[in-house]
């Protein structure tokens, strides 16, 4: 992808998501509460993709290794679109958009619109 067409990520590394869209989606419970989030593991900035912990979970056979003396089928998650994830406010513990705003010392830092509180 060209540098000019790459948007900024908003989600990073160790953040709280929730899956909105896809095979993936968390289902909410019967009193319309949303699910507990999910931990991201990586983010594949290039292919703008997260690996989500318990998510877009596969199968994948894999020879015997020392790691891994039997081998066999391995259940190990996929990367999934970062358009299907949203962050989580840690207010509420909601589904949010993310804004960036400075600080007074000009650091940057993302605030979740719902809440407006600051997400670590």
């Amino acid at each position: 992808m060209k540098r000019q067409e790459m948007s900024k990520l908003k989600i990073k590394k160790d953040d709280m998501v929730l899956v909105v869209a896809g095979n993936s989606k968390d289902r909410k419970d019967q009193n319309g509460k949303y699910p507990a989030p999910h931990k991201v593991l990586k983010v594949l900035v290039e292919e703008q993709r997260a690996i989500v912990e318990g998510v877009n979970m596969v199968s994948k056979s894999a020879k015997p290794s020392a790691k891994n003396p039997q081998g066999g089928i391995v259940k190990q998650e996929a990367p999934i679109h970062i358009s299907n994830l949203s962050l989580v406010d840690p207010k509420s513990g909601e589904p949010t958009r993310v804004a960036i705003k400075r600080t007074e010392d000009g650091k940057k830092v993302r605030i979740a619109k719902k809440s407006g509180e600051e997400i670590k």
